[in-house]
């Protein structure tokens, strides 16, 4: 029986069923929010995640199934039919307009007027009164493109909150967030939801489901799985229910001995945050480096790659002396970095998988300055095979693919050189939990043929699951190296914030 006129209801969808040339995208969807509710929804990439938000956002209409907002039936047609009703959606990709100011951009396109004229006391009185609610100390002045990401999504927050918001939608909201930020933002998340805000809240992050939701809601292949309360389930029920295996099956079991020593680092420091960081990697071996945001990590890879100089300390690779003028120097003496944002630095997002692939072995592939373009096209069918890569063709947009597809087309360029050093920054961030299997399974067998894979990660299961070796750093410094036997979160984090007191 139906329960949707219930007044514990804010928002219900019966049945959303949505199709596109060729493809159901979604099929018999239901989902459930309370005013006041955190209501995480989960699925891998390609679950109906997405399509479902653009359905209740008004981006997309649906072709089957019902609405109800507040217990009464609804169509939402438009963008403008939910604002009227009070869904606000914040996109992983901002909606700021850089060139206005923090108040104009909150009261973008709702701009009050007075006279005829526009009421700027008002824009900057309730602009204010807006983020001092979320405890934002932010100037109303300051151009939204000259804020950091943690702030842009505070102002993205106030702005909806400014058109009387009842819902709000928060897609991977935390996905370019340091962890000091991600507090922030759950701090605020909080708030709303004690203010009676239903919320629902879109993340890859497991963790952040029990941190954060009261129920859940899984997707899979575009059609409802289960709503599950948070406090009745375990991480694994999560992944079962996602992917259909168990959590411990995600990491693969490896039974390799690393080899000979390829990379020596020996009291190495840059100008910011890397100040005295000395490790060895094996081929064959995959290390992994934790700590907390700005103990050195990113810096220390920067160096390794010739994005940046070393201020001091010394270098060995494959027994001879290391100091890479530039990146291109490091790709030509066997290392690579598969960046932490792909989509900035990482990917030419606009252009083919094939481009992609082999824009940075151009030369090998050319004979007297001309493109062989056959043996370009066998070089990428080739990875695409190898590294089962879901497109297509090879002729598709990357911008098109999924996170765990584009991070493939990653790997497949660095690999189609013979890379024999990986650098891997933050490797599954923003990648559902079923591609992190795959993309965990390809380290452990590019582990397994010998490569040396320096592994870092700001999420502790993920270290874990995957390390031979992990080096915690903090304040610039390396302050513990942990055999896989003896690395546990507890010890991992009790090195990186510096209580080192442990017994045992």
């Amino acid at each position: 029986m139906s329960t949707a006129t219930a007044p514990t209801a804010l928002l219900e969808m019966q049945g959303i069923g949505k199709s596109f040339p060729g493809v159901k995208a979604l099929e018999g969807v239901h989902l459930k929010v309370r005013p006041g509710q955190v209501h995480a929804l989960l699925g891998e990439n390609g679950a109906g995640k997405s399509t479902l938000i653009k359905i209740l956002s008004g981006a997309y209409t649906r072709d089957e199934g019902e609405i109800y907002f507040d217990g009464a039936r609804v169509d939402i047609k438009s963008p403008a039919d939910a604002e009227n009703l009070g869904i606000s959606t914040i996109y992983q990709e901002f909606n700021l307009a850089p060139h206005l100011t923090v108040a104009e951009n909150i009261f973008l396109g709702h701009l009050p007027k007075k006279a005829g004229r526009v009421d700027w006391a008002t824009v900057r009185t309730r602009s204010r009164e807006l983020l001092d609610s979320l405890e934002v100390g932010l100037s109303i002045d300051a151009l939204a493109g000259t804020l950091s990401v943690a702030q842009q999504q505070m102002v993205e927050i106030a702005k909806a909150l400014n058109r009387n918001t009842r819902l709000l939608v928060m897609d991977e909201p935390s996905a370019v967030l340091g962890e000091r930020d991600i507090d922030n933002l759950f701090d605020v998340v909080r708030r709303l939801q004690a203010s009676g805000i239903g919320i629902i809240y879109i993340s890859h992050r497991l963790k952040e489901i029990f941190d954060l939701a009261d129920e859940v809601t899984v997707l899979k292949d575009g059609r409802y799985v289960d709503t599950r309360t948070v406090a009745d389930v375990t991480m694994d029920d999560l992944v079962t229910l996602m992917i259909g295996r168990d959590l411990e099956d995600v990491y693969p079991q490896r039974a390799g001995k690393p080899g000979e020593v390829v990379l020596e680092v020996a009291h190495l420091a840059q100008a910011h945050l890397a100040k005295d960081v000395s490790f060895t990697l094996r081929a064959g071996e995959i290390l992994g480096i934790a700590g907390i945001t700005g103990s050195g990590r990113t810096e220390t890879a920067r160096v390794l790659f010739g994005a940046d100089k070393a201020t001091m300390g010394s270098m060995t690779l494959f027994g001879k002396p290391y100091r890479p003028r530039s990146p291109r120097d490091a790709i030509d003496r066997g290392i690579a970095v598969v960046t932490e944002d792909r989509k900035r630095q990482g990917l030419l997002l606009k252009l083919q998988v094939y481009f992609n692939v082999t824009v940075a072995g151009l030369s090998r592939l050319s004979r007297g300055g001309v493109l062989q373009l056959r043996q370009e096209r066998a070089l990428v069918a080739k990875w695409i095979q190898n590294l089962r890569i879901k497109t297509p063709s090879s002729d598709f947009m990357v911008v098109n693919m999924s996170g765990g597809n584009q991070q493939k087309v990653v790997l497949a360029r660095w690999l189609s050189l013979g890379i024999k050093v990986f650098i891997m920054d933050e490797p599954t961030r923003g990648i559902d939990v079923g591609s992190k299997s795959e993309i965990y399974q390809i380290m452990a067998d590019l582990a397994d043929q010998g490569v040396a894979i320096i592994m870092i990660s700001s999420e502790l299961p993920e270290v874990l699951g995957m390390s031979d070796r992990v080096l915690v750093m903090r304040d610039g410094r390396v302050a513990a190296e942990l055999d896989r036997a003896e690395a546990t979160e507890e010890r991992v984090m009790h090195f990186a914030v510096g209580q080192v007191d442990l017994v045992g």
